[in-house]
């Protein structure tokens, strides 16, 4: 898959917007849900303050943990990986394989279709290992990633291993989203303010 998903009829949910400080909730990571084409795809599902705080959402969408197809993991730290064995039936992927049960099928993940409008990229920046899940929906498409926090944070990501690698994902995903959904906040278009 290049950047751009060739379908546009994902649905899109952010179930727990996120946080990164006392003040505004402790650290939670953002989680989402994307379905297309019977698929339910959770993205980081991890720190909660409850696991409820991820699951009623989810419910009150119509959607049951054991109706999860899919867990995409954006990279491996625990405050987005932490709640995955909530989601007992989904293939899990990463950077770099597709895991089921106890199976693992290798995978590079840049351009892993997971529908004709969902498909995975990689984005090293946060981490080495960073993917990012961009979704074609009937507004645009939205891509899911850690290299931001928030809209405005950080302007360079301090546990970078690589600034330069950094930079660069962020214009590929800024060359293809209407929408981000960051990390640890609420979804944002892209502006000339946003991080570079």
């Amino acid at each position: 898959m290049p950047d751009l998903p060739t379908g546009r009829s994902a649905r899109v949910d952010v179930l727990l917007p996120g946080s990164l400080t006392a003040t505004d909730g402790g650290v939670v990571s953002t989680c989402s849900l994307v379905r297309d084409e019977g698929r339910q795809i959770i993205v980081d599902p991890g720190m909660a303050r409850s696991q409820r705080d991820i699951l009623d959402p989810l419910e009150a969408l119509g959607v049951a943990p054991a109706d999860v197809t899919e867990v995409v993991l954006s990279h491996h730290h625990p405050d987005h990986t932490i709640n995955v064995a909530l989601f007992p039936n989904a293939a899990v992927h990463d950077h770099w394989a597709i895991y089921r049960g106890a199976d693992w099928e290798d995978s590079d993940a840049e351009g892993r279709a997971l529908t004709a409008s969902v498909g995975l990229i990689r984005v090293p920046g946060h981490s080495n290992e960073d993917i990012a899940l961009v979704a074609g929906t009937p507004d645009g498409l939205v891509v899911f990633t850690h290299l931001w926090c928030t809209a405005t944070y950080p302007v360079d990501d301090e546990v970078s291993p690589d600034l330069d690698a950094l930079r660069k994902s962020r214009a590929r995903v800024l060359a293809i989203a209407d929408v981000i959904v960051p990390g640890h906040g609420e979804p944002f278009r892209p502006s000339p303010e946003t991080p570079r």
